[in-house]
């Protein structure tokens, strides 16, 4: 899971200078990258991909943007690109799919089918200032969740929702506190209720993801977003200050002067830094209410809301009294250390013996050397829903793992109006988006999931135990994914 850059020179109108990397986003990879005019073109491949027109009748897709860099400031910027189709070309068994603001592009099959998509060369035509730029390709796997109606609340968990339906009207009108009950506000029609088609990423948010986000950032974003400052010595683990909770990103070349910034890397088997066993795929933790809403606002995603994550899990199925996000009361307990993992920290990290509900929880806090697992890392090529641990539309650990950080339906929640965020964050890191929670006070945003700390009970789909826990700081067990 290494990620390499080289640097080539072409001669076109104006002198351009281009990266040829290999991005991965979990089993995506982005490799290949070329640069003609405004066009930029890539060969992408991942495994596991589907389009299906039977339960859940979705598809998964990769969420593609880029960034540049000017090679004489150095400042790395989200590319722009074109909103319309035909400026996007790909060939079978992918399609390109523009969005309406240009922060990126989703990168799906084109018919029904399923299996590894094998490498497969796209060409995307930016809107950006002819100059000299370094480009790098980001691809994020995600999961479509499409238009419907679904069911909230168990009558069982804690806080529980009332028992309802989320139907169009719930989206065109809002929902009353009355209907919904479990303390919440009234919610407005301009909250996102799920009942819209949206995208949600297939896992949590791993090291090698955050990696390649600290090393777009400016000096003084990679200090608000790391434990440790980006001037400590080479081989320091930043997000905790040494090798903890499963969470192995260093330093690799320190920065300087408050203003060179820091390259950073993953090194969980401390020596060579980014080898095949160098947690890449392991979730990043300890990462704040703060630290999530800044990548997803430069990734040009958006947080999820607390009804929008019952519909990930729960689905178009009817409710289940005190179901986990797979749909059943199954639950098997798998945590670091307990025994059964296997391959650790390697990209096929995983745990054995396979049995139904599988989910990392219940370890407790104050030891160290227990943290999260890989991304997916219950999933293999024969794993059914239960035994994988996956939400009703393919989204990996939404129960476990890490807690996933959400927006509430409290009163400081509902004013949230799902606008995506647009790649750029602020000077001093902090996430700008106007109606998302604020990034220093977190008011408005809780937590849904449990996570490889806490009871059983914390990971039920309907669990609402903790979504009023207002906390802006970093725990060894906060973490998180985004939406579009």
């Amino acid at each position: 899971m290494k990620t390499k850059t080289l640097f080539s020179r072409i001669t076109l109108s104006f002198m351009l200078l281009f990266a040829v990397g290999i991005s991965r986003a979990n089993n995506v990879q982005i490799t290949g990258t070329s640069v003609v005019g405004s066009n930029i073109t890539f060969t992408i491949s991942w495994e596991n991909s589907w389009n299906a027109n039977v339960a859940p009748a979705n598809w998964d897709a990769v969420w593609v943007f880029i960034k540049y860099q000017d090679c004489n400031t150095r400042v790395w910027a989200h590319a722009g690109l074109s909103t319309a189709g035909a400026d996007h070309s790909t060939s079978s068994p992918l399609q390109v799919d523009p969005v309406t603001d240009g922060r990126g592009v989703f990168v799906r099959r084109s018919s029904l089918g399923g299996g590894t998509v094998a490498p497969t060369q796209v060409t995307l035509k930016m809107t950006i200032p002819a100059g000299t730029y370094n480009y790098k390709v980001y691809g994020i796997e995600m999961v479509n969740v499409p238009q419907g109606n679904f069911e909230v609340g168990d009558g069982t968990s804690t806080g529980t929702y009332n028992s309802i339906t989320v139907n169009s009207t719930s989206q065109a009108s809002g929902i009353s506190a009355a209907a919904i009950g479990g303390g919440s506000a009234t919610i407005p029609n301009t909250y996102p209720t799920g009942y819209n088609s949206f995208y949600c990423m297939k896992n949590e948010i791993s090291q090698l993801q955050y990696v390649e986000y600290l090393n777009s950032l400016t000096y003084d974003q990679q200090k608000a977003h790391t434990f440790s400052d980006p001037i400590s010595p080479t081989g320091t683990y930043v997000m905790f200050g040494s090798f903890a909770y499963r969470n192995g990103i260093i330093i690799s070349t320190p920065g300087n002067n408050a203003a060179i910034p820091a390259v950073y890397a993953c090194d969980a088997s401390a020596g060579v830094e980014n080898n095949s066993d160098d947690g890449q795929s392991i979730v990043a933790n300890n990462l704040s209410w703060g630290d999530l809403s800044a990548y997803l606002d430069w990734a040009a995603l958006r947080p999820m809301t607390e009804l929008e994550y019952e519909k990930v899990c729960r689905g178009s199925m009817p409710r289940v009294a005190g179901e986990y996000p797979w749909g059943t009361t199954d639950l098997t307990q798998v945590y670091s250390s307990l025994g059964g993992l296997i391959n650790d920290y390697l990209p096929n990290e995983t745990f054995t013996p396979v049995s139904n509900g599988m989910c990392a929880f219940g370890v407790g806090s104050g030891n160290g050397v227990y943290g999260p697992v890989r991304v997916g890392a219950f999933a293999s090529g024969t794993s059914g829903r239960s035994s994988a641990g996956a939400g009703f539309y393919g989204a990996m650990e939404m129960g476990g793992n890490v807690w996933e950080h959400i927006v509430n339906t409290t009163t400081s929640g509902v004013t949230f109006t799902g606008n995506n965020g647009d790649g750029t964050i602020a000077p001093n890191g902090d996430a700008n988006q106007s109606t998302w929670p604020s990034p220093t006070t977190a008011a408005g945003t809780g937590f849904r999931g449990g996570s490889y700390i806490d009871a059983a009970v914390r990971v039920r789909t309907s669990d609402r135990a903790s979504v009023t826990t207002v906390d802006a700081t970093r725990y060894p067990s906060f973490g998180g994914r985004g939406v579009r």
